[in-house]
C-alpha cells in the first residue's frame, strides 16, 4: 500500500505545483506572459508586466499550490498512519519537491516554468513546525535584500542559500532532540540545499545580468548604469 500511496501524493504534487497561474493571470489580461518581460511565469514578471497586484496574486496563487499538497500530505497521513512519523517526515518534503518541480518543469508550457520561489516558500512553510519558522526567516531576509538593493533576483538567492541556515539554526534552538529526530530533519535539509542549488541554477540569466549590471531593479523599465557598482561595494 505504501508504494502506490508514494506515488499518488507525489503525483499530486507535481500536478498542483504544474498549475500556470503566472499564465493564466496574463490570459485573463488578453496577454501571454511568454511574449512580455523577461518572459518568465512567475510572480515578478507578472507584476512587472500586468503591476504589483497581478504580482502578489500570481505570489499567493503560486505559494498555495506548493503549501496545499504538502498540508494534505499531513492530514491523510496523520489521520491513517498516527504512529509513522517518519514516514510522514520523509514524504512531506517529497511532496513539496514535486510540486516545486511541476511549478519549475511545468508541461502546461512546454517545461519552462516559474523559478520556483513563491512555491518553495508555500511549501517549506507549510512543513509546521520544523520549516515555517525557516520559510519566514528566508522571506524576512529576502525582504531586507530587496529593500537594501531592489532586485529581486538578488534577494531571491540569497533567500534560497539562506533556507539550510535557517533549518540548522532551528534545530539548535530546540533543546529537546525528540522534538526533531533525525528521520525528520535529515530529509529537510537535504530538501532545503537542494532548492538552494536548484534556485540559484534557474537564476543563471540573472547572475549573468547583476555581474554585467543590467539587471533591472524593483519600480525601474531598464537597468540603471550603477547597478553593478552598487553590488561591488
Amino acid at each position: 500500500m505504501i508504494a502506490p500511496l508514494w506515488l499518488t501524493m507525489l503525483a499530486i504534487g507535481f500536478v498542483a505545483g504544474s498549475i500556470p497561474f503566472g499564465l493564466i493571470l496574463g490570459r485573463t489580461k488578453g496577454i501571454d506572459i511568454r511574449e512580455h518581460g523577461s518572459k518568465n511565469i512567475g510572480a515578478t514578471n507578472v507584476g512587472r508586466v500586468l503591476g504589483r497586484k497581478y504580482g502578489v496574486l500570481c505570489f499567493v496563487l503560486d505559494a498555495l499550490k506548493g503549501a496545499l499538497p504538502v498540508l494534505a500530505v499531513w492530514c491523510f497521513l496523520s489521520g491513517q498512519y498516527p504512529s509513522q512519523t517518519s514516514l510522514v517526515g520523509i514524504l512531506m518534503p517529497l511532496v513539496g519537491v514535486a510540486a516545486i518541480l511541476g511549478h519549475v518543469y511545468s508541461p502546461w508550457v512546454g517545461f519552462r516554468g516559474g523559478k520556483g520561489v513563491a512555491t518553495s516558500f508555500g511549501a517549506l512553510a507549510a512543513m509546521w513546525p520544523l520549516m515555517t519558522f525557516p520559510a519566514l526567516g528566508a522571506l524576512i531576509l529576502w525582504i531586507i535584500v530587496l529593500k537594501l538593493f531592489r532586485f529581486v533576483s538578488l534577494a531571491s538567492i540569497c533567500a534560497a542559500l539562506s533556507l539550510p541556515l535557517f533549518l540548522v539554526a532551528r534545530v539548535a534552538w530546540t533543546t529537546n532532540e525528540s522534538s526533531f529526530p533525525i528521520p525528520v530533519v535529515l530529509p529537510m535539509l537535504l530538501v532545503t540545499i537542494a532548492l538552494a542549488i536548484l534556485v540559484v541554477w534557474k537564476h543563471r540569466p540573472n547572475i549573468a545580468r547583476l555581474r554585467a549590471g543590467t539587471e533591472p531593479r524593483v519600480g525601474t523599465a531598464r537597468p540603471t548604469a550603477d547597478s553593478s557598482a552598487t553590488l561591488r561595494s
